[in-house]
């Protein structure tokens, strides 16, 4: 499935706004007539965006799923769409069968903002450095502990393994492709923004060396906004490997 997460609390159900698990649960007992709870694999945060969100579901439904996905696309909002069902083994959990997940986060380089990417992208006015942005990615390939960058969402383990991690310069946009095996809470954002301080001249890439290795979040940068993020795809065993 696939949202625009701008106008919602993230995926997982909250009660200080509207979720994108809530208007899927809505739709699907709208059109089903039953009470469903869907699994996502990722609980994305607030004003992050999807292209290949991974949800699982048990219903009754008794008609082909082209009907299902029709009829669930005509009760979804305009900025949430389901794009494919399939049936899954009965014990399949989306996050936890889950071998790596893939985020892109999209940069609008251009001394002029533009009104058009405002909710897809972080607009940056200063040109950057990509060259050493890039430098400062490949430390991060393989098992790293990445307490600098993040929180684990549950437990205390803090090491991540990183299978991609590339900028791509394509003026005025800059995209930063990385897949891992799992994420700690807001480690993509912040590894963002330490590396937009490399592009920028702030730090150099050695520095962003040391703050890795320091596992000290306080000597990493702020986060990058949201809404440049958007989790891409999810990868199952006997996947096709698209990480190339």
């Amino acid at each position: 499935m696939a949202y625009d997460g701008t106008d919602y609390q993230g995926f997982q159900r909250q009660k200080n706004g509207p979720s994108v698990q809530e208007v899927l649960e809505r739709a699907l007992e709208q059109v089903t007539g039953e009470r469903v709870t869907v699994l996502a694999a990722g609980r994305t945060d607030t004003g992050v965006h999807a292209e290949g969100q991974v949800i699982a579901f048990d219903t009754e439904w008794k008609h082909p799923l082209t009907a299902l996905l029709r009829a669930l696309n005509a009760a979804l909002p305009p900025d949430v769409v389901v794009r494919e069902l399939a049936p899954a083994r009965p014990d399949f959990h989306p996050r936890y069968d889950a071998v790596s997940r893939y985020y892109r986060y999209t940069i609008y380089n251009h001394p002029i903002r533009s009104p058009l990417a405002r909710r897809t992208s972080f607009h940056v006015a200063q040109p950057l450095d990509v060259v050493a942005m890039q430098q400062a990615a490949d430390l991060l390939m393989g098992e790293h502990d990445f307490a600098a960058f993040g929180t684990p969402p549950k437990g205390e383990n803090t090491i991540r393994q990183v299978f991609r991690a590339e900028w791509r310069n394509e003026w005025p946009w800059l995209y930063f492709d990385i897949e891992a095996d799992a994420f700690l809470y807001r480690m993509v954002r912040t590894l963002v923004g330490t590396m937009i301080r490399v592009g920028l001249g702030r730090i150099s890439v050695e520095e962003f060396r040391q703050i890795l290795e320091s596992r000290d979040r306080r000597r990493a940068g702020p986060a990058a906004p949201p809404h440049g993020l958007c989790l891409m795809a999810v990868r199952y065993a006997g996947d096709a490997d698209e990480r190339g």
